[in-house]
């Protein structure tokens, strides 16, 4: 046993190390906060942050989150509460990607506007939050937009990606990208009391399924703007599709859309 194993075996009480413990060996060892949360996951213990995590995230599949990569491309309605969830989930590095600045229209949705950082870069706000929740996931924040000549760079040695997007054009770029790639893209949209969900896996193309005929570039959400629980409900299902493809549980979206009508309550599934 290392003397770093040593050591946070015997800070553990009932199986969990707390934060500052986790703290106290970071410093003592020289290491990052997330080296440190990989070595008491290693050993089978659970930093104290994740113990109601414990009997639906066993420690194996906790480092597992902790070792990978989501990309997330938007950070506005829905990105807002997925990179918020995937920090909680202790997911490790939160790659980021978006030009935007807060406006005040924003205010009544994205989980990540204040008024205090209206005008700054959502990117820089995310950075900032994930920051306050745990030191032991990295985001990475790129400060600008998802197209097909950076996509490649962008998504490269990430797990899977999010799509919280908000116009058309970009997202079947992006279904694109991840299809060359061969990496999981799980997708979301939402519009007024209205949202979809569907996990696109190596060798599918959901592309044909995310909009409908006559729908412009912003689609349907420019007509039906968006409360502040549609993107809340969505991005939650979202987080919950990437976990089980990072940690390989339970069924994934696989070859069907979720579609969800909030105002009567209404969750169907249609066959991609």
């Amino acid at each position: 046993m290392s003397r770093l194993d040593a050591y946070l075996t015997g800070l553990a009480v009932n199986g969990l190390i707390s934060t500052s413990c986790q703290l106290d060996a970071s410093l003592h060892f020289d290491l990052t906060f997330a080296e440190v949360e990989a070595a008491i996951l290693g050993l089978g213990l659970c930093p104290a942050r994740y113990q109601r995590n414990r009997q639906t995230i066993p420690c194996a599949g906790q480092l597992a989150l902790l070792r990978s990569t989501v990309a997330v491309i938007g950070c506005g309605g829905l990105g807002g509460y997925v990179i918020e969830e995937l920090a909680r989930l202790g997911v490790g590095r939160i790659d980021a990607v978006d030009p935007d600045v807060f406006e005040e229209h924003n205010l009544n949705r994205q989980l990540l506007a204040t008024l205090a950082n209206l005008g700054e870069h959502k990117v820089t706000a995310a950075a900032r939050r994930v920051c306050d929740i745990t030191p032991a996931v990295a985001l990475v924040p790129h400060r600008t937009a998802f197209s097909a000549e950076n996509g490649r760079e962008l998504l490269l040695g990430a797990t899977v990606v999010v799509d919280a997007l908000d116009n058309i054009p970009a997202r079947f770029q992006l279904a694109a990208v991840c299809r060359e790639l061969g990496i999981p893209l799980v997708h979301g949209a939402i519009a007024g009391w209205y949202g979809q969900v569907a996990t696109q896996h190596a060798g599918q193309d959901i592309s044909p399924f995310l909009c409908g005929p006559g729908v412009g570039a912003k689609g349907v959400e420019t007509n039906l703007g968006n409360p502040s629980f549609t993107p809340a409900v969505v991005a939650s299902l979202q987080v919950a599709e990437a976990c089980k493809v990072i940690l390989s549980l339970g069924d994934a979206a696989r070859g069907r859309m979720l579609v969800l009508n909030l105002l009567e309550m209404e969750f169907e599934e249609i066959s991609l």
